[in-house]
């Protein structure tokens, strides 16, 4: 929670803070699951620039924090800084909202007050804000580093580790016909050794 009783509500008043917090555990998780996230309890750093104006205060900042992952090419565990810059406004409960259309329905009115967030004696709560800047900030798809090879998708080796490894490529096309030859080949093994059968079998005769 940040307290704006400092600020007052005096249009136009700024106040800047610089703060660091905790990152929140489950589940306000700063991050995206099984993919990359800031560790709960981990800090951030926030830049905050606050403003008051008409209807509430305006909040303006950065946030700075180091984010925990696995590398999606090579399952290796990363870390990256990721630094979230965000803007919110946090509304007076009793504000004029002189922006609605006179003739708005009630249910209007309801949608746009779920989507506004409130200043409550005094206090605002920049957590969802927060949450939502920092995921928006993440990469979908983390890497160890750009030029990463990934695993070998036969057998798993990393292939950083290992450049000059490989696996004889077979065509498929003709793997059907090998296939079909060796088959042949046992075929006529049998039939060569039921054939010296019959002919031991004269000759004992």
């Amino acid at each position: 929670m940040f307290d704006t009783h400092e600020l007052g509500r005096r249009p136009g008043a700024l106040q800047r803070l610089s703060r660091t917090v905790d990152a929140p555990g489950p589940p306000a998780v700063l991050g995206i699951e099984g993919v990359i996230g800031v560790p709960e309890g981990a800090p951030v750093e926030l830049d905050l620039r606050l403003e008051s104006v008409m209807e509430g205060v305006l909040v303006t900042g950065t946030a700075r924090a180091s984010a925990e992952g696995e590398c999606v090419r090579c399952l290796e565990p990363l870390r990256q800084e990721v630094a979230a810059d965000f803007q919110e406004m946090f509304s007076y409960p009793d504000a004029d909202d002189r922006g609605r259309s006179s003739k708005a329905e009630p249910a209007d009115d309801a949608e746009d007050d779920e989507d506004r967030l409130f200043i409550e004696d005094g206090l605002f709560d920049l957590e969802p804000v927060l949450r939502d800047a920092v995921v928006l900030a993440l990469p979908m798809q983390p890497v160890c580093r750009e030029s990463c090879a990934g695993l070998c998708s036969e057998c798993g080796i990393r292939l950083d580790e290992n450049p000059d490894h490989h696996h004889d490529a077979v065509d498929i096309r003709w793997a059907a016909l090998q296939g079909l030859a060796d088959t042949v080949q046992d075929g006529e093994k049998d039939n060569m050794g039921g054939a010296e059968a019959g002919v031991d079998e004269k000759q004992e005769k």
